[in-house]
């Protein structure tokens, strides 16, 4: 423009000279001072059509997203089915349109994480500890957050009792812990006891009650942090050296607790606060996850607590490396400002209640490497 407007001047100095020598004949402005005159005439236009032009939105035709199956696959299902409209809302504002978004619910934890990482699906909820083995190939773009409990003591026997009962009255945590509970068997109360009376539990001890533990390896609370518990109190045993151990998934874990054919359970620490309405259900009646337990005791006087976990790092939702049309910045930017702003909404607050998130948080990978280290130690 400087330029421009010298070129400008330069050319009235010289006309006016000229007309003033040559006695007021009427001359032709210089090339450059037309051209100049021309561009600074056409450059508002010009810059006006670029401001009018609509902004076009990218198209996908599909969006598919998995959820692990840490509630049964229905309840997950059921309360989650109001997302895909809600999603697809929130990104034409972020401007992208999709077709179609799915949702299912994967066989196992390992299951969401090779769909996830062989591109067969494009975002998922994963545990962190699953997200850890298949970070290769996956990449976290938000972790979860969720009321702290008001318990958050390392002593097990400060967790025992209706008056210690889990209330998820806390502020917004990052983390939870994972507990080891004995049940209502004979075996199970025997070790309460012990802890209860502030007892340490020997390997003798552990090793003699029946136990049920988590389907997958890579979950936090049902099988990677029970193992390192193991391994820091016990001589680097691991739930593999158990003589007397099955696998199930939490519903299954609590409904044989509850029958008293296993005396020992694992899962996270407000696992009772979920359990609660379930445990004390006549059996010829349902929950919403099946049939009751039909305990007549509450579920805070018969399942104890005898050992608490590190802290385990929340959930994520991780996307995919292997689908360039979403792993790119300009959509991970989109889908979590979508989510962000979906979970401010009650409706959005009710789906991810599925998995106890009140909220979420940008993540990176750098987030889970203390992660990493302890899922290294369970597996040694």
């Amino acid at each position: 423009m400087k330029k421009k407007l010298a070129l400008l001047l330069a050319a009235t100095m010289s006309i006016a000279a000229i007309a003033g020598c040559g006695g007021g004949a009427q001359q032709t402005p210089a090339p450059a001072a037309e051209e100049a005159a021309e561009e600074e005439a056409e450059a508002p236009a010009e810059a006006e059509a670029e401001e009018e032009a609509p902004a076009e939105n990218i198209h996908l035709d599909s969006l598919k997203l998995q959820f692990v199956p840490s509630r049964p696959a229905e309840e997950i299902i059921t309360q989650t089915s109001g997302l895909p409209d809600l999603l697809k809302a929130e990104l034409a504002n972020h401007g992208y349109d999709v077709d179609e978004i799915t949702i299912d619910v994967s066989s196992s934890f390992e299951a969401a994480g090779e769909a996830l990482s062989a591109g067969s699906i494009d975002l998922a909820w994963l545990p962190s500890g699953t997200y850890i083995v298949y970070s290769d190939e996956t990449e976290v773009i938000l972790t979860a957050t969720r009321a702290g409990l008001s318990n958050d003591s390392e002593n097990p026997a400060d967790w025992n009792g209706i008056e210690n009962k889990t209330e998820r009255s806390g502020p917004q945590v990052s983390y939870y812990k994972g507990l080891i509970y004995a049940g209502p068997s004979p075996k199970g109360q025997e070790l309460a006891a012990k802890v209860n009376a502030g007892e340490a539990l020997t390997w003798e001890d552990i090793s003699s009650a029946n136990w049920c533990v988590g389907k997958s390896v890579t979950s936090n609370a049902g099988y990677s942090f029970p193992t390192k518990w193991l391994m820091d109190n016990y001589d680097g045993k691991k739930l593999t050296d158990l003589p007397n151990m099955t696998q199930d998934d939490y519903a299954g874990s609590f409904m044989k607790a509850a029958a008293e054919q296993v005396d020992v359970i694992v899962c996270y620490a407000d696992g009772r606060t979920d359990y609660e309405e379930d445990w004390n259900t006549p059996s010829t009646e349902t929950t919403s996850k099946g049939a009751g337990y039909g305990r007549e005791k509450e579920i805070w006087e018969e399942l104890n607590v005898i050992g608490v976990t590190d802290n385990i790092y929340n959930d994520t939702i991780a996307i995919t490396k292997a689908n360039p049309e979403v792993y790119n910045e300009d959509f991970i930017n989109a889908f979590c400002d979508s989510m962000l702003a979906i979970c401010e909404t009650p409706e959005g607050k009710d789906i991810i209640a599925i998995y106890t998130h009140e909220g979420y948080l940008r993540a990176t990978d750098a987030d889970y490497d203390a992660m990493r280290d302890a899922l290294a130690a369970v597996q040694e």
